[in-house]
């Protein structure tokens, strides 16, 4: 793993726990203690994070930047991501023109669905989704445009040309970061402007995040909070309930 991998682990680990002792980043991580030592020297000396006596934390207000890699997220708060995945899946009938954006949790999404929802129609720009709902005998569209290695999602400009022509009744979304003030927020601008998109030809939209996205701020906003609705496995603050609708899987 390199090692802006494993920054960006280390950092969305904190970011869902606020702490970590280097054993448990280790062990999250499968790396040494001496380069997990070194690595929160580094995060440390950049100021992304507080480095502590066996461990760290990260400072109140965190702004990130860093977006770890398809495989990597894979990794991260799995039972979460399926109850979403679940929730969501069952949202979908026979009769939806459905886009699924690129990213873990709307790949579990597809993985979970069955019943009505695999006569639905899909269009991704995840390559991974489009490849899963091939599988499943769906009826499915890639949008063109560039492929973003990091997210293995297309993005760019003939990509959001592309979804302009098209009215879907659900969008299913991903995002880094969802805030009060700051909205829906992700790392790369060409990737926002291309969920953005989206979201404006859609009747419906539903961001699937887990309770860690919670209070976490990326430079690219999507969207504005009251844009779009949240299926979570729990969210961490009932004032966002009072700024668009959100569904809890854990309640």
């Amino acid at each position: 793993m390199l090692a802006e991998e494993r920054f960006a682990l280390i950092l969305d680990l904190l970011a869902e726990k606020r702490t970590a002792t280097v054993q448990e980043l280790c062990e999250a991580l499968n790396a040494s203690e001496s380069t997990i030592r070194r690595d929160l020297t580094e995060l440390d000396r950049q100021g992304r994070l507080n480095k502590v006596h066996g461990g760290a934390t990260l400072p109140n207000g965190q702004f990130l930047a860093d977006e770890p890699t398809m495989a990597a997220k894979e990794s991260l708060a799995v039972s979460q991501k399926q109850s979403i995945a679940e929730a969501a899946a069952a949202l979908i009938t026979a009769e939806d023109f459905v886009y699924v954006d690129a990213g873990t949790s709307t790949l579990a999404m597809v993985r979970a669905l069955n019943g009505p929802a695999l006569e639905a129609h899909y269009v991704t720009n995840g390559i991974a989704h489009a490849r899963l709902l091939a599988q499943k005998s769906c009826h499915v569209c890639l949008p063109g445009g560039l492929l973003r290695p990091r997210t293995e999602a297309i993005i760019g400009a003939a990509a959001v040309t592309a979804l302009q022509q098209f009215n879907f009744t659900k969008a299913f979304m991903g995002a880094n970061g969802v805030a009060m003030e700051a909205g829906f927020t992700t790392p790369d601008p060409e990737e926002a402007a291309v969920k953005a998109a989206a979201i404006r030809r859609a009747r419906q939209t539903w961001f699937l995040t887990d309770d860690s996205k919670f209070g976490r701020i990326y430079p690219a906003v999507i969207s504005a909070l009251g844009d779009a609705a949240i299926l979570t496995n729990r969210c961490p603050d009932p004032k966002y309930g009072q700024l668009t609708l959100v569904k809890e899987t854990e309640r």
